[in-house]
């Protein structure tokens, strides 16, 4: 069943693929960054990003299956 919470888990999970996939925005070298060029450090931060995004949707997977059982709702 799709509910507001497992939307928010897949947008969280999607996320980094299309920052990544769409590289016409990121192709390029302005603006630096301690010296280093955008395309460098974008992909950079999108690592701590990802990560904090994949953090935040087993967290909510975890609340959500939680409430699930204590509902007596079927399995995932």
């Amino acid at each position: 069943m799709v509910t507001p919470v497992r939307v928010v888990v897949a947008l969280c999970l999607i996320a980094p693929f299309v920052a990544m996939l769409w590289v016409s925005s990121y192709a390029k070298a302005e603006p630096t960054f301690i010296g280093i060029p955008f395309f460098y450090w974008y992909q950079m931060a999108w690592v701590v990003i990802s990560t904090a995004l994949t953090m935040i949707a087993y967290r909510l997977w975890q609340r959500d299956q939680r409430a699930r059982k204590a509902q007596g709702g079927a399995g995932a």
